[in-house]
């Protein structure tokens, strides 16, 4: 299927491989995709986007609030009982200064090797080729990446969307009046 892929939609299947690994994720999410449809800022999902009023500084502060729950919070653990740094200092103690920094988790665990798409990614992915194909396309660019990500089904990213207002039969018809006047990406 990747063989279809325009050059903007693979440079954002890429960088959302890059922003998983970045944000320390051990797969691909839908959120990862959505971001890196903004690498490439001349791609008519790029556009689409932003014609849309939805941009990048947005959907980053979106994904950023999302998962601001993944690192411990000190205060909570404090309600049950846990002083954090009472147990950084033990590890220090126990392993050495440094010690939490030279774990896996820190180093960014798997940093350089393939990251996976969970599976509302890898179906957005899918479904991106069923959006092209209903446009009669023989290619997948960036705009039907996008129209992946809006199916309900498709995860953070289409929540993120949904949001700002932006809906599966909005996005398909603003597809087909870009396809009107612009050459794909």
């Amino acid at each position: 299927m990747f063989e279809r892929f325009t050059v903007p939609a693979r440079q954002a299947v890429i960088t959302a491989q890059q922003d998983a690994r970045e944000r320390r994720q051990t797969h691909i999410r839908t959120e990862n995709v959505l971001i890196a449809l903004y690498e490439s800022p001349t791609s008519p999902g790029a556009q689409l986007l932003r014609d849309a009023g939805v941009e990048r500084a947005d959907v980053e502060a979106d994904i950023v609030r999302m998962h601001r729950g993944d690192a411990p919070d000190p205060e909570a653990l404090a309600t049950i009982g846990i002083d954090l740094d009472e147990v950084r200092r033990q590890v220090e103690v126990a392993f050495g200064p440094g010690a939490l920094e030279r774990t896996r988790a820190a180093r960014g665990k798997g940093a350089g090797k393939h990251v996976p798409f969970d599976r509302p990614a890898k179906k957005s992915l899918e479904l991106s080729l069923r959006e092209a194909l209903r446009l009669d396309r023989s290619y997948i660019g960036s705009e039907h990446i996008l129209l992946g990500l809006l199916h309900a089904e498709t995860g953070a990213a289409h929540h993120i969307l949904a949001s700002r207002g932006v809906t599966l039969a909005g996005m398909r018809a603003a597809v087909e009046e870009f396809g009107r006047g612009a050459a794909s990406g």
